[in-house]
C-alpha cells in the first residue's frame, strides 16, 4: 500500500504539522481543530532505503498494510546505488 508523510499548514492558526497516511488526504489541525486542511506537500514513503550496519536495506510497504506501513525487507546491498538500481528493476506490487 502506498504510504505518505503529509505536510500541512493551518489556514486558521498558521501552525504546521505532519501526518503519515496511506494517501495525501485532508486532516484536522491538531492545534486548533480547524478541519479539511489539504497537505501542501506529500512525501512518498512507500519504498525506502535505510542504512544499517554499513548495508543499505530496501523496504516496501505491502498492499496488505492498513493502519501503518508494515514495511517488508526486499533486499540488502553494499551501496546505496545498488539499492536504487534494485528498486528501479523491482516490479511494483
Amino acid at each position: 500500500m502506498a504510504w505518505f508523510i503529509n505536510h500541512y499548514e493551518c489556514d486558521r492558526c498558521d501552525r504546521r504539522w505532519t501526518d503519515e497516511w496511506s494517501c495525501a488526504c485532508d486532516d484536522e489541525c491538531p492545534h486548533c481543530g480547524f478541519r479539511d486542511m489539504t497537505p501542501f506537500d506529500s512525501e512518498d514513503l512507500t519504498e525506502l532505503i535505510v542504512e544499517e550496519s554499513g548495508k543499505f536495506i530496501v523496504l516496501r510497504s505491502p498492499e496488505a498494510a492498513e493502519d501503518d506501513p508494515d514495511y517488508e525487507e526486499l533486499g540488502r546491498f553494499s551501496t546505496r546505488d545498488e539499492a536504487k538500481a534494485f528498486l528501479r528493476s523491482y516490479p511494483p506490487d
